[in-house]
C-alpha cells in the first residue's frame, strides 16, 4: 500500500513528517510517497540519519500557504507539495493521502480534485476526539458551515461507519448536538435532522448537550460545520487550559511536587487520552479517495498514526461501505 504524503505541511515539516513517514513504513509495512522539495528532502533525511527503504519522492513546486486562496489547489498551485500529493491519489499511484496543511485547502482538494462519492452531497471533515471512556466522532468539524438536514444525516451515516470499520465499535451510538435533549429543542434544522435520524437504522440515542459529549454519551455526535468547529476549538482550549491548571497547581510547590510523584501515572494516563497525537489525522468522510488532514502542529507521533489510519481507512473499504449505506439510504426514501 502506497500514501501519499505532503512533506511541507504543518508547523513541523518537513522534520517531523519524514521522521513519522519513516516510522510508518517501519511499523506498518506501508510505502511512503514524500511530495515537496526533492532536494530539500534528499538533504533532511541524511541529517536525520532516516533510511529511503520505502519511501519515495515526487518533486513538486512551492507549498499552499494558510493564507493563500484555498481554491488554488485546483490550478494555480497544482503542482505545489499539497496538489501533487493529490494528483498522486487521484491518478492512482498512491491509495491514501495524508498532509497537515491548510484546512480549507485540503477541504477544497478532498471535493474539486479528487472528487466526491456518489450520492455524497459534501464531504464532511471529522476529527476523533478523545473522551472519558474513549474516543468519539465529531462530524462535521468545520467543513461546512451551512448544512441542511440530509447533509446531515449522510454525516451521520459515513460516521458511523467509519467507527464501525476503522475503530472496530459494533454498533456506534449517534447522537445530535443540541441545547436539550428533549425532541422538540433547537433550529430547525435539529428538529428535522433529528426526525430523519430516528427513522434511520442508525444507533440514535437522540439530541445530546455538549457537556454530555465527551461523557462516554456517544460514539458519532452529529453537527453543521459552523456549530461543530466551535465545539471542536471549545474543547481544544479547556483542554490546554486544564493542563495549564494542573502543571501550575502540582508542581508549583514542594509539597505538591513531592505529592504528584505518587499520582505520575495517573497523570501520564490522562495525558495520553488527551493527546491528539495518539489519533493522528481526521478523515474527509465522503471524498472519492481516502484524505486524512493531520493538525497543523503535528510531530511525528502524529504524523506516523494519522498513516496509520489511512491504511485501516483503505484496508476496511470505507468508501465502498460508504457508498453502499447510502445507496441503501436513497433506496430507502423511494420507496416510502
Amino acid at each position: 500500500m502506497k500514501i501519499a504524503v505532503d512533506a511541507f505541511g504543518g508547523d513541523n515539516a518537513p522534520d517531523e513528517v519524514i521522521k513519522g513517514a519513516a516510522e510508518a513504513v517501519e511499523m506498518y509495512g506501508v510505502d511512503i510517497i514524500l511530495t515537496g522539495d526533492e532536494n530539500t528532502i534528499r538533504e533532511r533525511m541524511k541529517a536525520l540519519g532516516v533510511s529511503e527503504k520505502g519511501i519515495s519522492i515526487v518533486h513538486a513546486d512551492g507549498v499552499i500557504q494558510i493564507e493563500d486562496n484555498p481554491l488554488d489547489i485546483r490550478k494555480v498551485k497544482k503542482d505545489c507539495s499539497m496538489g501533487k500529493a493529490f494528483q498522486l491519489v487521484v491518478s492512482g499511484e498512491a491509495d491514501a493521502f495524508v498532509s497537515a496543511g491548510s484546512t480549507a485547502a485540503i477541504v477544497v482538494g478532498g471535493t474539486a480534485v479528487t472528487g466526491r462519492l456518489k450520492g455524497v452531497k459534501r464531504p464532511s471533515l471529522t476529527p476523533l476526539m478523545p473522551g472519558a471512556e474513549g474516543i468519539y466522532l465529531l462530524t462535521d468539524g468545520g467543513a461546512n458551515s451551512e448544512c441542511r438536514p440530509e447533509m446531515l444525516l449522510q454525516f451521520a451515516v459515513m460516521g458511523s461507519i467509519y467507527m464501525q470499520k476503522v475503530m472496530n465499535i459494533e454498533k456506534p451510538r449517534v447522537g445530535l448536538l443540541n441545547i436539550g435533549a428533549e425532541e422538540e429543542k433547537g433550529r430547525e434544522l435539529e428538529k428535522e435532522t433529528h426526525a430523519l435520524l430516528k427513522a434511520s437504522n442508525l444507533n440514535f440515542v437522540g439530541n445530546v448537550e455538549a457537556r454530555e459529549v465527551p461523557l462516554n454519551a456517544v460514539d458519532v455526535i452529529v453537527t453543521d460545520g459552523y456549530t461543530g468547529n466551535i465545539y471542536l476549538k471549545t474543547v481544544e482550549g479547556m483542554g490546554k487550559f486544564m493542563k495549564k491548571a494542573l502543571k501550575e497547581t502540582i508542581f508549583g510547590g514542594g509539597l505538591a511536587k513531592i505529592g504528584a510523584l505518587f499520582c505520575m501515572k495517573g497523570i501520564k494516563e490522562v495525558s495520553r487520552k488527551t493527546d491528539y497525537r495518539e489519533t493522528g489525522g481526521s478523515p474527509l468522510l465522503g471524498s472519492a479517495k481516502p484524505v486524512f488532514k493531520a493538525h497543523g502542529s503535528s510531530d511525528a507521533k502524529a504524523f506516523r498514526n494519522a498513516i496509520r489510519q489511512a491504511k485501516e481507512f483503505v484496508e476496511n473499504n470505507v468508501n465502498a461501505e460508504i457508498e453502499a449505506a447510502l445507496a441503501a439510504l436513497n433506496t430507502e426514501k423511494e420507496m416510502v
